[in-house]
């Protein structure tokens, strides 16, 4: 049977208990390999370029650099590295922030560890995950900036449309391009043409969008 690589993991928290108890719980986990820590937003970027870790594990609150900011600076210089927020803000500046800045999930503290295992699994794999409460908010957040000057929306294509809904189930491209018998490149080509569309930033905001929009249900 054929070896499957660990999740290499950054854990970035400011509290050295709390980063303590995550790797030890995350040790429990066989495909899981923690594989360094960061105190502050600055360590976040330097580690991630250094040891290119799968998912850094990220609070929003810490010294030097925040976590928005950190995602901003690893979007532009570890663009490879995904990232799961997990924090105790829950606040609509946060979350819309997190999001727009490029966290492919977001999952507040408190969260049990099968939700946070499961979460980590998702996002290394190129999909996205937000707790349905942090999903709200966004969609309130949404809702709230879409006026009646909005220019109408294009509609999707009836293809397009069926990828949405496998990316609203947190599915990478791969697993969509299995699930719809079309490559990875064609994914790709539909996943540029929802963003779009809907004027989103990434498929995370894309899928808020949608939602919102009841074209897929969280």
């Amino acid at each position: 049977m054929a070896t499957v690589n660990p999740i290499r993991i950054l854990v970035a928290d400011d509290h050295p208990v709390v980063r303590d108890g995550l790797v030890a719980m995350l040790g429990t986990q066989p495909d899981f390999e923690v594989v360094g820590e960061a105190a502050n937003g600055l360590e976040v970027v330097s580690q991630c370029a250094a040891l290119e870790p799968d998912v850094v594990l990220l609070d929003l609150e810490m010294p030097e650099m925040d976590g928005v900011a950190a995602l901003r600076k690893l979007r532009e210089l570890s663009p490879q590295v995904r990232a799961l927020v997990f924090t105790a803000f829950d606040t609509d500046e946060r979350i819309v922030g997190a999001v727009q800045a490029g966290a492919k999930g977001y999952l507040l503290k408190g969260a049990p560890r099968d939700e946070l295992f499961q979460a980590i699994r998702v996002v290394s794999q190129g999909g996205s995950l937000l707790q349905p409460m942090v999903a709200s908010k966004l969609m309130r957040h949404i809702s709230g900036e879409s006026g009646d000057d909005q220019p109408p929306q294009e509609s999707l294509t009836e293809r397009e449309t069926e990828v949405l809904g496998l990316l609203a189930q947190g599915k990478p491209n791969k697993e969509i391009a299995g699930d719809l018998f079309i490559s990875e490149r064609t994914v790709k080509f539909y996943v540029s043409a929802i963003l779009g569309k809907l004027g989103a930033g990434n498929r995370t905001e894309a899928v808020a969008i949608a939602a919102q929009r009841g074209l897929v249900k969280l």
